[in-house]
């Protein structure tokens, strides 16, 4: 019976340390499961914080790309002005170049006909003055033969030499004008004398 009693006293005791282990432990479980989720709360804070920071410094490179990408929208601006201007300098230039085109192709124009009515003229005196050149030798061939057929007649009156070489039209003038002469005082003989 002692024993027993021994025995269930030490059985008392060890439920009692077990139901206070018991009671640690649940405590303990408690506290865990607390300490878990303020873990969680702080990774989740932790992570938060981090996603935060991240996207801070996102937001700073961002934020760096789009002072870089402006300055280069500002310089890209600038040269599109600058490229504006020159296109507009160089349609102002193409224009005047047009326009003095134009103007060469009416002064050529110009000058094309005028040089064809030039030419046109040219042929025309040239065609004038093939007409008086025939015209020439022929006024000439006629010429000649009336100077030889005068030549002729002055020279074969009585009393008259013919000539020894080319005579000039002088000669054939001072020959003509003194048969002339020589008529003329033969008629007024007779005309004296009375006779018809």
């Amino acid at each position: 019976t002692g024993a027993i009693s021994s025995l269930q006293r030490q059985l008392e005791i060890q439920e009692s340390q077990l139901r206070r282990t018991k009671s640690e432990k649940e405590m303990l479980q408690k506290k865990l499961r607390e300490q878990e989720n303020q873990l969680q709360a702080l990774s989740t804070k932790f992570c938060s914080l981090r996603e935060e920071q991240k996207d801070a410094e996102m937001m700073v490179v961002i934020e760096k790309e789009n002072c870089s990408l402006r300055q280069v929208v500002t310089e890209q601006e600038s040269k599109l002005a600058e490229q504006k201007q020159l296109i507009s300098e160089l349609q102002g230039t193409v224009s005047q170049l047009r326009a003095e085109v134009l103007t060469s192709r009416h002064h050529i124009h110009t000058q094309q006909r005028a040089q064809e009515a030039i030419q046109s003229q040219a042929e025309t005196l040239q065609h004038r003055e093939l007409q008086a050149r025939v015209a020439l030798e022929c006024i000439s061939s006629r010429f000649e033969r009336y100077r030889s057929k005068i030549i002729q007649a002055t020279f074969s009156t009585a009393g008259s030499k013919p000539p020894q070489a080319e005579v000039t039209d002088e000669e054939v003038l001072e020959a003509m004008q003194k048969i002339i002469n020589e008529r003329m005082e033969f008629h007024q003989m007779l005309k004296q004398k009375g006779i018809k």
